[in-house]
C-alpha cells in the first residue's frame, strides 16, 4: 500500500477480501480481441482512502491469460499474475451458483457461492454497500509514486446468500503473511450482480508522503 494512503475501516476495523467474478464482451478501447473477450478474474485486494476518496488496493489479481496479467501490469503496474482457473454459473429455479476454480502451489482452490436470482440494491448505510461500491483504484508507478484509476458502474444489486463454501490456502496463493485467512470466517459475504464496467487510464497523483 502507498505510503499517502490510509486503511478506509468498517466498524473501526481493516478488511481484506477475496473477490471473484467474471468479465463478459471486453473491449479495449472499444474494440474486442479474439480469445480475450470472457474471463474470469480472482483477486485479494484491501480498502483505502486518499483523503475523501474511497478505494480499493490489490494484493494480488489472477487471470487465466498470460496476455492480460502483462498488459494489466505493464499499463497499470497491477500485481497480476496469470494462472489455470475457471469458472461456471448455473442458475436453477429461484438461486444462482457461481464456482470459481484456480491452480496454484500444486493444488486446486475453489470458491462457491448460492443467492438468489432476486436481487435488490442495498442502503448505502449496509456493509455490503461498503465492500462493493468504490470509485477509484490505487496502486503505485515502478518508481514508487501513487497511481489512481477510476472505476466506474452503476450502483449494484446484491442477491440473498444461501451458502458459500471457500477452499483456498491463502498462503499458497498470496504469500506467508496471508495464511491466517485460511481459516478465518468471513465478516460480510456479498454476492454482487454486476453490470458494465469502465476503467479509466491511470494518473499519477502528486503526494506530501
Amino acid at each position: 500500500m502507498h505510503p499517502a494512503l490510509d486503511l478506509d475501516r468498517w466498524e473501526g476495523q481493516a478488511h481484506v477480501s477475496l473477490v471473484a467474478f467474471d468479465f463478459h464482451d471486453t473491449r479495449v478501447l472499444l474494440c474486442r480481441v479474439p480469445g480475450y473477450i470472457a474471463f474470469p478474474e480472482v483477486n485479494l485486494r484491501t480498502y483505502v482512502r486518499h483523503g475523501a476518496n474511497r478505494g480499493v488496493s490489490f494484493i494480488r489479481e489472477l487471470v487465466p491469460q498470460r496476455l492480460v496479467a502483462a498488459v494489466a501490469r505493464r499499463v497499470y503496474n497491477e500485481p497480476y499474475q496469470a494462472t489455470r482457473m475457471e469458472s461456471a454459473t448455473a442458475i436453477g429455479g429461484d438461486r444462482v451458483c457461481v464456482t470459481h476454480r484456480w491452480f496454484v502451489g500444486g493444488r486446486e482452490h475453489t470458491v462457491t457461492a448460492v443467492g438468489s436470482n432476486a436481487a435488490a440494491v442495498p442502503p448505502v448505510t449496509d456493509a455490503a454497500h461498503h465492500f462493493k461500491e468504490h470509485e477509484w483504484g490505487y496502486g503505485r508507478t515502478r518508481d514508487g509514486r501513487l497511481l489512481r484509476y477510476r472505476v466506474r458502474h452503476p450502483l449494484w444489486a446484491v442477491r440473498t446468500v444461501h451458502d458459500l463454501a471457500v477452499d483456498v490456502d491463502f498462503g499458497a496463493v498470496y504469500g506467508e503473511a496471508w495464511s491466517w485467512l485460511t481459516n478465518a470466517a468471513p465478516t460480510s459475504v456479498v454476492f454482487a450482480v454486476g453490470s458494465p464496467v469502465i476503467v479509466d487510464a491511470p494518473r499519477i497523483i502528486p503526494t506530501s508522503r
